[in-house]
């Protein structure tokens, strides 16, 4: 990954942005030489026509490499989000599910689905991105400060 070469991400979405969707970028800007490309268009709503609904999300998970589904969003409309589900796994992209934010548990129809489930924790939203698109291993480690006395 580089910046010539972002990793291309798609985080699900029902046609608006919300809170959850926010963070995510927010928490990926925030993650020093990690570089991405949204594919992921909320705003793009096709109107009414289900169908054509639905053939924009496939069209912009196609893009991807990794598919973020952030489990907050079955409360809202469970239905697009199940879609999502479907329409992931039949692209056979890899799917990054993400607890709701200040909450634990995902829902057993994304859970059982995923790839990955991770909080929302900035390291391990990038980690579990960089393993599930580009089978990358992160290499890193932390340094603790001890002082005996």
């Amino acid at each position: 990954m580089s910046e010539d070469n972002p990793i291309r991400i798609y985080v699900s979405h029902v046609w608006q942005n919300d809170d959850d969707y926010q963070r995510v970028f927010e928490y990926l800007e925030s993650a020093r030489n990690f570089f991405y490309k949204n594919c992921s268009d909320p705003d793009g709503d096709p109107g009414p026509d289900k169908e054509a609904m639905r053939s924009s999300l496939r069209s912009q998970m196609e893009k991807s490499e990794v598919v973020i589904l952030l489990s907050s969003l079955f409360a809202t409309d469970p239905s697009w989000m199940q879609f999502q589900v479907s329409a992931a796994l039949a692209l056979k992209k890899p799917i990054i599910a993400v607890h709701p934010f200040g909450g634990e548990g995902v829902p057993d129809e994304l859970g059982s689905k995923a790839d990955e489930i991770v909080g929302w924790d900035p390291r391990g939203l990038e980690d579990a991105i960089r393993r599930c698109a580009r089978h990358e291993e992160p290499q890193r480690w932390d340094t603790i400060e001890w002082d005996p006395d």
